[in-house]
């Protein structure tokens, strides 16, 4: 049993996934998006290869705690996902986890170049590991 950890974005999706036992969260890859299609197609072969069971989406919240255009954007992709490939969906709040990813990689002193290409990821990573300690505290 493995959960798949998603930060969906206009051109990116950070991906995660937990280790087998739900503990701990790892960053696979950052999907660029090109259709719909293509990266429900990218994601439902991620799941296969990771045997997932379960997807949690950052849902983009303002700081008050509303949702934006945004948020409605990644609503809409998830039910998509959701239809296309079968698994439940779970919505995690995502606010701040792309400012702790920022923060984490300057902290480990990587270029700008590089945290470009792995801030997505990252952030998949913070939102799937959020959502895993929820669970394990209950």
């Amino acid at each position: 049993m493995r959960i798949l950890g998603l930060d969906i974005g206009d051109r990116t999706i950070g991906v995660a996934v937990s280790d087998p036992l739900g503990i701990t969260a790892q960053g696979i890859t950052t999907i660029r998006r090109k259709s719909k299609d293509a990266d429900i197609k990218e994601l439902k072969s991620i799941c296969d290869e990771y045997n997932v069971d379960t997807i949690v989406s950052g849902l983009p919240k303002n700081m008050n705690g509303t949702l934006g255009p945004q948020s409605e954007k990644v609503m809409k992709f998830c039910e998509i996902i959701k239809e296309s490939i079968g698994l439940p969906i779970k919505m995690w709040d995502e606010r701040l986890t792309t400012v702790a990813a920022h923060r984490a990689m300057l902290e480990a002193d990587l270029s700008r170049n590089k945290r470009k290409k792995i801030v997505d990821k990252m952030a998949a990573i913070y939102i799937l590991q959020g959502y895993l300690d929820s669970i394990s505290n209950k």
